[in-house]
């Protein structure tokens, strides 16, 4: 099997006006969701909360704050799942919680791209 990560975005990421009792069940969502990759053995880790703050380096020297500033949709966390191919990765995507609140899933196969294909 193949390492894939799913990178999850979403459009809004304030949620000081959210109850407790949303924000629980907001995480009981992608508990189930991410639980239920793993169950199926297809879970390689999760990968941690990422901060709103940052800092991105530009050609030149040029620092802004934050790779917001230029996108719609932040960044907000990730896993790495196992799965045969693409496809296989993008379907275990599907039911994660960022989808329900107008936020997007980014698949990318990981691994690295510098090294030779194996001959036979």
């Amino acid at each position: 099997m193949k390492e894939f990560m799913l990178l999850f975005r979403q459009p809004s990421y304030d949620y000081s006006d959210v109850s407790k009792e949303e924000m629980a069940a907001l995480s009981r969502k992608w508990q189930a969701w991410w639980q239920g990759i793993e169950k199926q053995g297809q879970l390689a880790r999760r990968g941690p909360l990422l901060s709103m703050e940052g800092k991105v380096l530009k050609p030149g020297g040029v620092v802004t704050d934050g790779p917001f500033v230029e996108i719609k949709e932040k960044l907000g966390s990730f896993i790495v799942v196992k799965a045969e191919n693409l496809e296989e990765a993008t379907t275990l995507a599907h039911g994660c919680p960022a989808l329900e609140q107008g936020g997007s899933v980014e698949v990318r196969p990981l691994g690295n791209p510098w090294s030779k294909p194996s001959a036979g």
